[in-house]
């Protein structure tokens, strides 16, 4: 049995001290494979270290976070293209508009989005997104630049039936689940027979949101299995199909 985890900060500072632990409870619980979606230019030196540390285990994602746009983003930007042409990455990403910390720069945020889709584009690489508090506001900018080579996930997928049919309308986009499925308060888990099993994948975003029976801790990789695991028990699978399933799924998405 393999699982793919398709977000996961590992880089994050969180786990300095017991990185090497960390890793080997992952491929205990049968990761195959972790995707590192880059935040900004402090994260990048981290997340390159890590994944020297094994280039079979890791792959690593390029972008800006929307949280991390800055009114010079056009500077950040061309750092990003600069990487972009090493070949080194698998997505474009994590990426989006974030309007739930600060709405200043949402027209950078936009402008910033709309940019590094351009550039998923030109690369032919799968875009991470991330959308809080904003999906009217990313729809309205994946409606002028779907095409035919726009494809990507909604990283920490949490919207309801109106969403699901908005995003399965691109065809080519995944629905990425990961701890907040499992939490008593959530209401993805009633709109699940929405979205296709052909259009899921795990993620964790470690060290953030970590799956019941974890929550409010730190979260890791190894949870995935928690989280493929409670998809199994509500979809009245078995875990070794889901894991099949949705790390066919990343693999698809990501050409890895």
């Amino acid at each position: 049995m393999n699982i793919i985890d398709t977000h996961c900060h590992l880089y994050s500072e969180q786990f300095c001290e017991d990185l090497d632990q960390v890793i080997e409870r992952a491929k205990q619980n049968h990761l195959a494979k972790i995707i590192l979606p880059n935040i900004d230019e402090e994260s990048f030196q981290s997340m390159m270290d890590l994944h020297a540390k094994d280039p079979d285990f890791f792959a690593m994602g390029m972008g800006i976070h929307p949280c991390s746009v800055k009114q010079n983003y056009s500077d950040q930007l061309s750092w990003v293209e600069s990487e972009l042409q090493t070949g080194k990455y698998i997505a474009v990403g994590e990426i989006g508009i974030d309007l739930y910390w600060d709405q200043s720069l949402q027209k950078e945020q936009t402008e910033a989005f709309r940019e590094q889709i351009r550039l998923a584009k030109k690369h032919d690489l799968p875009i991470i997104i991330h959308a809080r508090d904003s999906m009217q506001e990313i729809f309205a900018v994946l409606d002028e630049e779907m095409d035919d080579n726009l494809k990507g996930v909604f990283h920490c997928f949490l919207g309801e039936e109106m969403e699901i049919q908005k995003v399965k309308s691109y065809g080519s986009f995944y629905f990425g689940l990961g701890g907040v499925l499992t939490f008593k308060n959530s209401s993805l888990k009633n709109f699940i027979d929405s979205i296709p099993m052909d259009k899921i994948i795990l993620e964790t975003d470690a060290p953030y949101l970590a799956p019941v029976p974890y929550r409010g801790k730190r979260n890791e990789p190894s949870y995935t299995r928690n989280v493929a695991q409670y998809l199994a028990d509500i979809k009245l699978m078995e875990l070794e199909q889901i894991a099949e399933i949705t790390s066919n799924n990343a693999k698809t998405l990501f050409n890895i």
